[in-house]
């Protein structure tokens, strides 16, 4: 009689079909799911049972101002990061002018610079000390500040600026893909009634591509209120300082978890007017073969003129600040020997290292364990697992600590009674809250690249590998990871990626003289030391064009495909 594991799904035992197939896989999918859920539920938890309730006190003083400003912040980006990568997706994928080619590719840049490095370089750049200002006195004879009118460079303005420069690529790749996959019809029928260049971007354009752009514009906004390292910078107080202040200043677990409410409250109202905005607009492609449209030449002023517009967003996004930086960096090569930035890349490489092979590993088991056993909870519990990605990193921080610290205490005081030794605290006093915040934070990332692969490889082949006797780890391992080793990598690389460039929750989770790459950035740039800033600020937009490398290339093979 055959062995029972080697039935197909079709005739497996009564027991296995009513607990699922492989309560294993069920079971760790369960407990994945759980994982990176629990730091919300945690916030959710202090919120409401605070040790010292001061819910009180911040609403008489400083939540109105945190909130108010977290918005405006909000609003101000989402529009500039709007305005820029709408405009230039338009341009883009509507004509064809000197260099269009090369822009297209270009105006990713900037997501390799994380938005606190655009902050340090545009102060460095603007600042009284600055060459712009240097420049305007040694021109105009002026002696001091009180003889001229400049705008202050650290303000909420200056924060909206940075981070719209650095977050429009967002909405730049989504609204290029709307506009590359509408029909050449409807502007040819706008034409023949009259309808303008401005017409047609207004009247047909926009209008076509507004879920993409809203989709885009959404996740600026949430990016904009887990940013840390650029209001803190530029002193604009919003929720997530706030998170630190009431944390760090006033040691109020409770008042922080507060805080963090208000932000996942901010976060799932955005989430909900951006769905709501598309509920009753409906956007059909015709049944037939879809005609691209085909991109006019612009020569002569028009072509220079949008040329010069979307080589703009690039230069003040990227070009600046790297070339900023990278002066910097030049001008004192001997920090490039110190011995804390060597600490810095090693930690980096090892939390970031870890933490992407954990989260994609995670990813990879929760997903075929789903798909596995077709049970509905796991089901069920697999887009609540990316609700991480949308929490800002100072929540997630506040979710982590507060239980884990309380979990390694008690693991060293029972260990203590045990032995007489005291072990420390295990988690918290080392990397691994850091490495948890990552999991947490990015596994949406790893889940939805895992995921689009496992949907991409034929159902026939994981069922004749069982019908052969193949279990279903041996299946994964001999059937889909050869089949999607690319996707898989480029999970891990994205994932990595992001690592690398977290700051709210390193800053909150590090042990004590324990640095990132990003924190020493932020540590340095603080001080206002920007040269030894400057070549751990070059490590992370390097890590960062690797990814925006990668993303490029699989744009244009899904584009030739």
């Amino acid at each position: 009689m055959a062995d029972q594991n080697t039935h197909p799904i079709g005739f497996l035992p009564i027991r296995r079909r009513i607990f699922g197939l492989g309560g294993f896989w069920s079971g760790g999918s369960l407990a994945i799911a759980a994982l990176v859920v629990m730091p919300v539920l945690s916030v959710l938890i202090l919120a409401l049972s605070p040790t010292e309730n001061i819910w009180p006190h911040l609403i008489a003083t400083t939540l109105p101002r945190y909130l108010a400003n977290t918005i405006l912040l909000t609003v101000g980006t989402a529009l500039l990061a709007a305005a820029m990568g709408t405009g230039a997706a338009w341009l883009i994928s509507m004509y064809r002018f000197p260099g269009s080619w090369l822009l297209e590719w270009l105006l990713l840049l900037p997501l390799a610079i994380p938005a606190y490095v655009g902050a340090y370089a545009l102060v460095d750049f603007l600042d009284y000390s600055g060459p712009v200002q240097g420049a305007l006195r040694e021109l105009m004879g002026w002696t001091s500040a009180r003889d001229y009118w400049f705008p202050q460079v650290r303000s909420r303005l200056a924060a909206v600026f940075v981070l719209g420069a650095a977050l429009y690529p967002y909405v730049y790749m989504l609204a290029r893909a709307a506009y590359r996959e509408q029909s050449a019809g409807c502007y040819e029928v706008a034409r023949a009634l009259g309808a303008g260049p401005l017409a047609l971007f207004w009247r047909v354009g926009l209008p076509l591509a507004r879920p993409a752009i809203a989709a885009g514009s959404a996740i600026v906004m949430m990016e904009t209120v887990n940013d840390f390292g650029v209001v803190d910078y530029f002193a604009v107080q919003t929720l997530t300082t706030g998170v630190f202040s009431v944390w760090l200043e006033t040691g109020n677990a409770g008042g922080a978890a507060q805080i963090a409410c208000v932000i996942l409250a901010v976060i799932l109202v955005l989430v909900t007017l951006e769905k709501s905005s598309r509920r009753h607009s409906r956007y059909y492609q015709s049944a037939r073969q879809l005609r691209p449209v085909a991109r006019m030449v612009l020569t002569g002023t028009a072509g220079w003129g949008a040329a010069l517009l979307c080589a703009i967003p690039v230069a003040i996004g990227f070009v600046l600040p790297l070339a900023v930086i990278a002066a910097h960096a030049l001008d004192k090569p001997s920090v490039w020997a110190s011995a804390g930035l060597m600490r810095a890349l090693v930690n980096t490489l090892t939390v970031g290292g870890v933490a992407a092979v954990l989260t994609v590993a995670g990813a990879l088991f929760m997903v075929y364990g789903v798909r596995l056993s077709g049970r509905r909870l796991p089901r069920l519990l697999l887009p609540v697992t990316t609700i991480g990605y949308a929490a800002p990193g100072a929540v997630l921080a506040v979710g982590i600590l507060i239980p884990v610290a309380a979990f390694d205490h008690r693991v060293a005081d029972a260990w203590q009674a045990l032995t007489g030794h005291d072990p420390g605290l295990i988690l918290t006093g080392t990397a691994a809250a850091i490495v948890l915040a990552y999991i947490v934070r990015f596994f949406a990332i790893a889940q939805g690249a895992t995921d689009a692969a496992f949907g991409r490889v034929p159902p026939a082949l994981s069922m004749a590998a069982r019908s052969l006797g193949r279990a279903p780890g041996a299946t994964l391992r001999q059937v889909y990871l050869p089949l999607m080793k690319g996707s898989v990598g480029t999970a891990l690389l994205l994932v990595f990626v992001d690592c690398v460039k977290e700051l709210p929750a390193t800053l909150l989770l590090r042990p004590f003289n324990y640095d990132t790459l990003a924190t020493r950035v932020h540590e340095k740039a603080s001080l206002e030391n920007l040269g030894e800033a400057a070549p751990p600020a070059l490590m992370v937009i390097a890590v960062g064009l690797a990814a925006v490398t990668l993303l490029a290339r699989a744009n244009l093979k899904t584009r030739r495909g």
